[in-house]
């Protein structure tokens, strides 16, 4: 038997490692990457230029071939190419859209995708997010078998982790695409042998749980909410949309902040000894980095030297437009 034929469909960064691993083990592994299937490049920034996907280009930095399809079920063409690809089995992270009936019954070995949660929790696309929401202590990543439905397919493998106190979306993805990769090389050679029976998801522990796609405006602060499902934003919300509020009418982002005992009235800013916090529905939370509109992200120290007034004011609050 020749060389195991794999197509792999990613995009964001928490689908480079992945790729990277199936990569550099196909010698050891007898497999290769045929084909990398990511989403098209989308103009950015103020000049539009088209910006390519992290997948897209360690691919083209490791001469992996790529294709780049809009709608997989809109374009018959583009299901007919990656049928040209001869796929045994396919890998998806981070894709970015949910498989037609047509793709997932190419490989003769399915297709497999790496989810970050331990499901039946959070299914669906910011898992991630969604657990540091919850305050959850624990989270990790799934291995599983797709079919139609939204990371509904039975289970291969899991691999457990520890959210740390202080971890964000931007580090505990990390965190979960290396956990992703290393489960998944561990777990493939298993899975091509025969040796893994998929686990039906009803039967795991745990209820179902679903989290939607993160929208900007999800990041804007309410001052009534407690300061611990707050910092639980600020952490979720890093690196975008941020969590944000107004200071003199303007956006105002909190990057780092912890909760610490005290009141105030909601997103009023008070000075705690040698801190600033702010009134929340529930506790204080205590500004460590901030931005204000226009300026970089800073230490709440190198802030105030340059806002004495921010002491006393509140945040959240519109400005007033005088008459004319």
């Amino acid at each position: 038997m020749g060389k195991i034929r794999i197509v792999y469909m990613g995009t964001p960064d928490f689908a480079v490692l992945a790729l990277a691993a199936l990569h550099e083990s196909g010698a050891e592994k007898g497999w290769q990457v045929v084909g990398v299937v990511t989403q098209p490049d989308r103009p950015a920034g103020r000049g539009k230029r088209l910006l390519l996907s992290p997948v897209k280009e360690y691919a083209l930095a490791h001469g992996l071939p790529v294709l780049q399809p809009g709608r997989l079920r809109r374009e018959p063409e583009a299901i007919g190419a990656l049928a040209e690809l001869a796929a045994d089995v396919m890998v998806v992270a981070a894709y970015g859209q949910i498989l037609p009936k047509a793709v997932l019954e190419i490989p003769t070995f399915g297709c497999l995708n790496i989810h970050a949660s331990l499901l039946p929790a959070w299914r669906g696309a910011s898992p991630i997010t969604a657990a540091l929401l919850a305050g959850q202590s624990e989270t990790g990543v799934t291995l599983m078998l797709m079919d139609v439905g939204m990371d509904t397919g039975p289970l291969l493998a899991q691999a457990k982790m520890t959210i740390g106190a202080d971890d964000t979306t931007a580090s505990l993805s990390q965190k979960l695409a290396a956990q992703g990769a290393a489960l998944l090389v561990e777990s493939l050679p298993r899975w091509l042998a025969g040796e893994i029976a998929p686990l039906d998801q009803a039967d795991l522990p745990g209820t179902v749980s679903l989290c939607a796609l993160v929208k900007k405006e999800d990041g804007q602060i309410d001052w009534s909410l407690s300061a611990a499902q707050i910092e639980r934003m600020v952490r979720a919300y890093t690196p975008w949309p941020s969590a944000f509020t107004t200071w003199k009418g303007q956006n105002f982002k909190i990057w780092q902040a912890r909760v610490i005992a005290g009141n105030a009235g909601a997103g009023e800013v008070v000075l705690m000894g040698s801190s600033v916090a702010v009134g929340t529905g529930d506790g204080l939370l205590e500004l460590l980095t901030v931005q204000p509109a226009g300026k970089r992200a800073l230490d709440i120290r190198s802030f105030r030297n340059g806002a004495p007034d921010f002491a006393g004011s509140r945040l959240g609050e519109r400005e007033e437009v005088p008459n004319q």
